[in-house]
C-alpha cells in the first residue's frame, strides 16, 4: 500500500501566501510608524524653559553666565536675552550657538529628564574662553 503525500504547495490555497506577506508588511509599517511617533514624543519630552548656567574653565571671562533657553520640539531658542539657535535630538543631544552683541559661543551636551550638562567655547567680549554648562528645566 503506497501513501501519497501531496506537495506543500498543493495544500496551500492560492493567494494565502500573498495574504501572509501583506499582513507582515502591514506589521512592519505599523512598527515603523510607532517608532517615528515614539521618537517624536521623546523629542517633545524636553519642551519647556531651561535655566542654563555657564561656568568658565579657561580664558579671561566672567566666572559664570546665566541664560534661559526655550526648547520646543527639536528646536532650541532664547527664552530671554541674546540670540540662541540650535537643535536637540530625540535622545537629548543638544547643540547651540549663542550671540550677544559681538560675543559668540557654541555649546554641546546632553539633556536627560529635567537636567543637562555639556561644554562650551567662544569669543566673549574679545577673549577666547571655554567651560562647562549645567541646565535645569523650570
Amino acid at each position: 500500500m503506497e501513501t501519497l503525500v501531496r506537495p506543500l504547495s498543493s495544500r496551500i490555497r492560492p493567494g494565502l501566501g500573498r495574504l501572509g506577506l501583506l499582513a507582515a508588511a502591514s506589521a512592519v509599517i505599523a512598527l515603523t510608524a510607532s517608532d517615528a511617533e515614539a521618537a517624536r514624543r521623546r523629542a517633545a519630552n524636553f519642551d519647556g524653559t531651561w535655566n542654563v548656567v555657564f561656568a568658565t574653565r579657561g580664558g579671561n571671562c566672567s566666572p559664570t553666565y546665566n541664560a534661559p533657553f526655550a526648547v520646543q520640539g527639536r528646536r532650541v531658542a532664547s527664552a530671554g536675552g541674546g540670540k540662541v539657535t540650535g537643535g536637540i535630538t530625540g535622545g537629548g543631544n543638544v547643540a547651540v550657538r549663542i550671540s550677544v552683541g559681538a560675543s559668540v559661543a557654541t555649546g554641546r551636551g546632553r539633556l536627560a529628564g529635567n537636567t543637562g550638562s555639556g561644554t562650551w567655547s567662544g569669543l566673549i567680549q574679545g577673549d577666547r574662553c571655554h567651560g562647562v554648562w549645567q541646565a535645569t528645566r523650570s
